[in-house]
């Protein structure tokens, strides 16, 4: 081991890449992972040859010490690293690594604040209106966004900077200063994504409307990515009322009649926003469950969204305004479903595993069971689709690598000596997987 202390179908392969290229710079994929889930918004990697066996003593490449934890996937351009921690609870930081070395090289504090962890002993309809952090997460759990030019962090207090690849500040500004406070019963962890000269934040919270206050702000909003200057701003209200207002996602993309589509789920509400202007395209309501962890999957013009709380996983026809009882629905799935982990769809196959790691294969066409079967321990990553295999990461530190086929084998297990809640990140022949403690690249020189 080489060991540095550093500090399917057509359904589920279409590139985003390429039709991101329309509204921003096209990344070489091999290179990159730009934003949370991947270039292409979904998880999946075209990568060929990744790792499938690593411990401690080997297939490490690098193990970078970071300086506190978080639970931010790092994104990656080139040679470039960037990750966010909050340092005992105080100092919220974007960090920048090497790829080649994993030596950290440059820190900078963005801002300053503790992560809210209740409400003093207040509780029921008093305690509404507040963050109140899960203990799994603290400020550090959005993902940045970069395209290669500017790199983008965000914080749960609302915090929101650009710097360029030297770690210079471009612009800094605090969306709850901005856009009112927020109200999302578990902590804020939405993670901003860039489309061309914009970086686009969503906020999907508790409304408020039903105690009979003045209601919070839900809404999306586009900022300039040299300067910060707000570019277009788009009110989202939705029915729904209380915890299920709330949702912890990201948007996604697909190309529609008139270009990009940028995707939302949450608030019972799924819709679709031209993010060039912030104008809402089409829309789907009567979804149920409760609050949103995992994101939505696009797929062709299939929506698969997760409602919130283990309720039914449904497949939506992307594109048309309607409900759930209307010719919206293609399937729905409802024998156990995924609270926290988003799903991935990989070969005509759409994969996903519970927080007690039942992991489950569908067939995306269909939503047929194709297989079940547990996976030891607790999971929070969302999986990786790369090759033949599907990495299904644990919070202990335990990678379980499952070939992505209508059979269930069970390639191998992989134990790092770390916890674990940040998802894989695949480029140019490396898995990259965060810890608590470290960051880790694996793989061969």
């Amino acid at each position: 081991m080489t060991s540095r202390v550093c500090g399917p179908s057509a359904i589920g392969q279409m590139t985003l890449v390429s039709i991101l290229a329309m509204v921003a710079a096209a990344p070489a994929a091999a290179q990159h992972w730009p934003n949370w889930r991947g270039p292409d918004h979904d998880g999946t990697s075209r990568e060929a040859g990744l790792p499938t066996v690593w411990n401690e003593q080997a297939g490490v490449r690098w193990k970078c010490a970071l300086p506190d934890w978080g639970n931010s996937t790092p994104v990656i351009w080139d040679k470039a690293i960037f990750l966010t921690c909050h340092v005992e609870d105080r100092d919220l930081l974007l960090l920048k690594i090497d790829r080649a070395t994993g030596t950290v090289e440059w820190t900078r504090q963005v801002g300053t604040d503790s992560t809210p962890r209740g409400t003093a002993g207040v509780t029921g309809e008093a305690a509404r209106g507040q963050q109140k952090f899960h203990a799994t997460q603290n400020l550090a759990s959005p993902s940045c966004t970069t395209d290669g030019e500017v790199v983008v962090a965000h914080f749960g207090n609302g915090d929101l900077a650009a710097y360029d690849f030297d770690g210079n500040r471009l612009w800094h500004r605090n969306l709850q200063d901005d856009y009112g406070k927020y109200t999302i019963w578990w902590g804020h962890a939405n993670s901003p994504v860039l489309v061309g000269d914009a970086v686009i934040s969503v906020c999907m919270q508790d409304s408020l409307v039903d105690l009979g206050q003045p209601p919070a702000a839900n809404y999306v909003v586009a900022h300039d990515k040299r300067t910060g200057r707000q570019l277009w701003l788009t009110p989202r209200p939705t029915s729904a009322t209380s915890e299920p207002c709330d949702s912890y996602t990201t948007p996604m993309f697909r190309p529609g009649d008139e270009g990009i589509e940028m995707i939302l789920f949450g608030g019972q509400v799924l819709d679709a926003y031209n993010p060039n202007n912030g104008q809402r395209l089409w829309q789907v309501t009567g979804f149920g469950g409760n609050r949103v962890i995992p994101g939505a999957v696009v797929a062709g013009d299939t929506v698969y969204v997760t409602q919130g709380m283990r309720n039914p996983l449904v497949a939506v026809r992307a594109g048309k305004s309607g409900s759930l009882d209307s010719d919206t629905t293609l399937w729905n799935y409802d024998r156990g479903t995924s609270d926290s982990p988003t799903p991935v769809v990989w070969r005509g196959l759409l994969f996903f595993v519970t927080n007690d790691g039942f992991a489950t294969a569908l067939d995306a066409n269909s939503g047929e069971l194709v297989w079940r079967e547990r996976l030891p321990g607790q999971h929070r990553a969302s999986p990786l689709a790369a090759g033949d295999n599907i990495y299904f990461l644990n919070v202990n530190g335990l990678t379980t690598v499952v070939a992505a086929s209508r059979s269930f084998r069970k390639v191998v297990e992989n134990k790092l000596d770390d916890e674990t809640f940040a998802s894989p990140v695949a480029v140019a022949g490396h898995l990259f997987i965060r810890g608590r403690q470290s960051l880790y690249c694996l793989g061969s020189d």
